[in-house]
């Protein structure tokens, strides 16, 4: 049976808005970790059939596919081609899903797969130059003119699951607390490749408290979301190289774990943030696990809220989830998060010998992507 293995995940810094990688060219940082990831894994560049690559407001500096601009960027070969995917957040989390799709249908059998984003150069939002619901006669007949909006988004979960905002506040401090310690401990160091002179994590921060948490202001009139409880707007890149058992064989690869499952699903899309949950259930049922099978999970820190709506409803236990923090701490660069959480948890089960680890996300449009890797 075919099977799709990661043979190395590599990532950028994920830096704060306006800081060490505001200034680089997205095609560079993209450029930078797929040169990484090559030299690392010891690939022929020649070998490679697709680079998939997503990202988020692809105008300006990220516009015209910007997978194929990061492969040409990085003096790589012109006959390798490459395919820029949005799936909002789980942008670069689909791209490798993608890749892993051709691997295992035997239409490829070398793919790098990943994702890059400068939200300080290309401000989140900036493709949508109009409202893309209310135009919509199809939309407005089936959702009316609610307001579609992350924020509110986040505030219904908060209600609808009954997650108060001093427990949220406590689970974002947890989030500082965990990162900052995964830095300390050089958690991060192996699946960083530095940018010129940036080389750590710049979104954790130490000085954070309940008390200052507290002091803050609603994002909107009458809620509980604060930035606190919110992701980070960051900048970063990360990448996966993904082979087929016949690569691994002709190349001599080393192969660092396999995918064992892929899917995505829907939910409610002015809720928007809780397709984690039955994606979730899905992936489980679909793969005959249970939670207490997967070893470490990586969820995007969208909001709190969202975190702390699916824990309630899978039961999931905190104490293997985001175990070096997660992005209320380390940002989330749209198109790359995906990638990075999977650059993370490649390196953490590795380090914590753990077998199998779980990767979900919330999306756009009300969706989530779930992928499950085996450590090999």
């Amino acid at each position: 049976m075919p099977e799709a293995f990661i043979i190395d995940a590599v990532r950028t810094p994920v830096t704060r808005r306006g800081g060490g990688l505001s200034t680089a060219h997205p095609a560079d940082l993209g450029a930078h970790v797929i040169r990484a990831l090559l030299e690392r894994a010891q690939a022929d560049p020649e070998a490679v059939d697709d680079v998939v690559f997503g990202c988020v407001d692809t105008v300006g500096p990220q516009a015209g596919d910007i997978a194929r601009t990061a492969w040409l960027a990085a003096g790589l070969p012109e006959a390798v081609p490459g395919v820029t995917v949005d799936r909002q957040c789980g942008s670069s989390q689909q791209a490798v899903h993608f890749a892993a799709q051709a691997v295992l249908s035997g239409t490829a059998d070398l793919v790098v797969a990943g994702g890059v984003q400068n939200m300080s150069m290309v401000p989140i939002g900036s493709a949508m130059t109009s409202d893309p619901f209310s135009g919509s006669a199809g939309w407005r007949a089936r959702y009316g003119a609610e307001e579609i909006s992350q924020f509110r988004a986040a505030d219904l979960i908060a209600a609808k699951w009954g997650i108060g905002r001093v427990e949220m506040e406590r689970y974002a401090l947890a989030s500082h607390w965990r990162a900052a310690r995964a830095i300390d401990e050089g958690a991060f160091d192996a699946e960083i490749a530095p940018y010129r002179d940036v080389t750590r994590d710049e979104g954790p921060r130490r000085d954070t408290t309940l008390e200052k948490m507290a002091a803050l202001d609603p994002l909107r009139d009458g809620g509980t979301i604060t930035a606190a409880l919110s992701s980070q707007i960051s900048d970063g890149a990360a990448a996966l190289l993904i082979a087929s058992d016949r690569a691994v064989r002709e190349h001599g690869l080393r192969p660092r774990a396999r995918i064992s499952h892929l899917s995505a699903r829907g939910d409610d899309p002015v809720l928007m943030l809780t397709a984690p949950i039955t994606a979730t259930a899905r992936a489980l049922h679909r793969t005959g696990l249970t939670l207490t099978d997967i070893d470490l999970i990586e969820i995007n820190e969208a909001f709190a809220s969202v975190v702390l709506a699916w824990q309630r409803e899978t039961g999931a236990d905190l104490a293997r989830v985001n175990t070096c923090g997660g992005a209320i701490a380390l940002g989330h660069p749209l198109g790359a998060t995906g990638a990075r959480l999977l650059t993370t948890l490649v390196h953490a089960l590795e380090r914590t010998g753990g077998r199998r680890g779980l990767v979900t996300m919330c999306e756009g449009g009300g969706q989530a992507n779930v992928t499950i890797i085996e450590r090999v």
